[in-house]
């Protein structure tokens, strides 16, 4: 689950994605669980959580599966103690990465992340190594068929968005970080819960990445970071072509 728009032309990439899909799902239902735990379980008097489910089911998680997961909240249930964690580093291509995690073992979490780092042609770095790159934002996110593109635009700014971009299938928004619950609070109630309200990190400057083979090693390499069931999420300041993805693509 990498951020927003870290690479749009990652549409060329081929991959089991249905394989994928399971993993989705249980990062996803850690996120609802965490959500249920900071406050009420239910969505229409927690916020976070009914963000968390909105989320899933944008990915088309079954029903069954939520509720598992906000069951898993309770006291009875037995829910898990998650932490958040932040790794950094470079990937292949001297490209910067922001990894977020949650753990309920940051040891087992910390050397995961190190050797997919290290195996993968990269290099773990120490907290602060690469955040400068990158800027803390909130991000919003609509479907394109929630309204049109002047309507969205005019009503986000008018809320205390940042900017807006909307393209083929979605409207994206960025805040502030201190602005995103207002401004989410303030869509939600013209268009309904987003797909997705967060903090994200947004790269200053871009890393071009020209050729195939740097190319494949880093797209490799966010997948076996992705993979993990601990990461949460993947950010990197990487700018692939559209024809070196082609080129991958045909491969």
């Amino acid at each position: 689950m990498s951020g927003h728009s870290q690479f749009k032309n990652i549409m060329y990439r081929k991959g089991a994605q249905d394989a994928k899909k399971a993993k989705v799902f249980a990062k996803l239902a850690r996120d609802i669980t965490i959500a249920a735990k900071s406050g009420m379980p239910e969505p229409d008097k927690n916020p976070r959580l009914r963000l968390a489910i909105a989320a899933a089911r944008a990915e088309s998680m079954p029903k069954d599966n939520i509720e598992r997961a906000i069951a898993k909240a309770t006291q009875t249930a037995g829910g898990d103690d998650y932490v958040a964690t932040r790794y950094e580093g470079f990937g292949p291509g001297k490209v910067a990465v922001i990894v977020e995690c949650l753990t309920d073992n940051k040891n087992r979490t910390a050397g995961n992340v190190r050797t997919i780092f290290g195996k993968r042609g990269g290099a773990m770095g120490e907290s602060g190594s690469v955040t400068f790159n990158f800027e803390r934002i909130g991000f919003i996110q609509y479907p394109l068929a929630t309204a049109a593109a002047d309507a969205m635009f005019e009503a986000a700014l008018d809320a205390g968005a940042n900017d807006v971009a909307s393209d083929e299938e979605h409207h994206d928004i960025e805040t502030l970080p201190d602005d995103l619950n207002t401004v989410t609070e303030s869509l939600e109630a013209k268009f309904g819960t987003p797909a997705a309200s967060r903090l994200e990190w947004k790269p200053m400057v871009k890393v071009d990445i020209n050729d195939v083979e740097t190319a494949q090693k880093f797209l490799d390499f966010v997948d076996a970071m992705e993979e993990d069931d601990d990461v949460q999420h993947v950010y990197h300041n990487a700018e692939i072509s559209d024809e070196v993805m082609q080129k991958l693509a045909a491969e």
